[in-house]
């Protein structure tokens, strides 16, 4: 059970999170068991806004002040950035390529789909420990997805995330099924690599303040090097892909852990334009909470039949770190837990 004093900072947090919501007319669905702490909302996309462990902030960043919750839906909506956790398709390049509702955006590879990313979806379960959302039908790629989020049973740090997507045209459909979890800038992330051939590199956004992501791969684990805050530091960004040796990557932040755990792929059933993770990173040291960290996973790429599925499912898991904030010490505490949660490749 949580302590008195960590009961009292959740209910902070939570009523924090709830009047952000409710200031953008957002409705938000908690998942609670006193260990963990989730909310979803069925609008904006039927996202994830939060993730934290009692007491503590979300490890997930949201922005609930992006934009108008309400907004129209059509071929011609930008995208819109409240960040939290959302489920995107993939390969990029072939976003608008299927579609006939905004033929100027054929080819391009943003914005995502507003159908899948922005409108609002219907409730078809709620439960205290599960929620259970539909979209609708997008028009840009075909596609119909179904999301679960729940609480793990027996696991009590830990919520699962299960993703149906659905043809739902009568023509078949190319895709695959696009995991982005948005995090602080300054999330120091790891996963299990076995050879510098599975790492990729793509090249910065073209801004001449930005330098490209140094990154390290050692005793089977790559990380992002880390860069503290402050004036003349530079303004780092970019994009690794990478094709892990397992079906895991963890990220640490301000005293909180979250691993990922997710089906391991060959790298011949990911699309060769994406990687099994993808880790985009902006670092802006001299306004850290400006910046972004985003832990992707893909799932393998399918040709789906008119009315055919495919599935896929990510199992969060959050813990404690009390730590310094360096690679010696949280590869070891990594090492310490691999046994209890599964993560081969250590």
């Amino acid at each position: 059970m949580p302590t008195p004093s960590k009961t009292a900072t959740a209910l902070v947090l939570s009523c924090a999170l709830t009047a952000a919501a409710q200031a953008a007319d957002i409705p938000v669905h908690t998942l609670d068991n006193g260990s963990v702490r989730a909310t979803v909302t069925d609008a904006i996309g039927g996202r994830l806004l939060s993730f934290g462990l009692a007491g503590q902030p979300s490890f997930i960043k949201s922005d609930l002040a992006a934009g108008d919750p309400h907004l129209a839906i059509g071929g011609t909506t930008d995208n819109v950035g409240w960040l939290g956790h959302e489920i995107w398709v993939g390969p990029q390049k072939e976003w608008w390529s299927h579609q006939d509702v905004n033929p100027a955006r054929a080819g391009l590879p943003w914005p995502p789909d507003p159908w899948l990313s922005l409108a609002r979806y219907k409730i078809e379960e709620k439960r205290p420990d599960a929620i259970t959302l539909a979209s609708p039908a997008s028009p840009v790629n075909g596609l119909q997805l179904v999301k679960r989020y729940s609480l793990a049973a027996g696991k009590p740090h830990s919520l699962r995330m299960d993703v149906d997507a659905a043809n739902a045209r009568k023509t078949q459909v190319a895709w695959d099924i696009w995991f982005n979890t948005r995090a602080h800038g300054d999330t120091r992330v790891y996963v299990p690599v076995a050879r510098r051939e599975d790492v990729r590199q793509q090249a910065i956004e073209p801004k001449p303040d930005m330098v490209p992501l140094t990154w390290t791969l050692a005793d089977g684990l790559f990380s992002l090097d880390a860069y503290p805050a402050g004036k003349g530091q530079p303004h780092r960004n970019g994009k690794m892909l990478l094709q892990p040796s397992a079906g895991w990557m963890a990220g640490f932040h301000q005293g909180q852990v979250l691993v990922i755990q997710f089906t391991h792929q060959p790298r011949t059933a990911i699309h060769p334009d994406q990687g099994q993770i993808e880790l985009y990173n902006d670092w802006q040291p001299e306004a850290p909470e400006k910046g972004l960290m985003e832990m992707e996973v893909h799932a393998p790429y399918v040709t789906l039949a008119p009315g055919r599925h495919m599935q896929a499912s990510e199992q969060w898991t959050l813990l404690p770190y009390g730590g310094p904030d360096t690679r010696a010490a949280q590869v070891a505490f990594l090492r310490a837990h691999a046994k209890e949660l599964g993560l081969d490749g250590l």
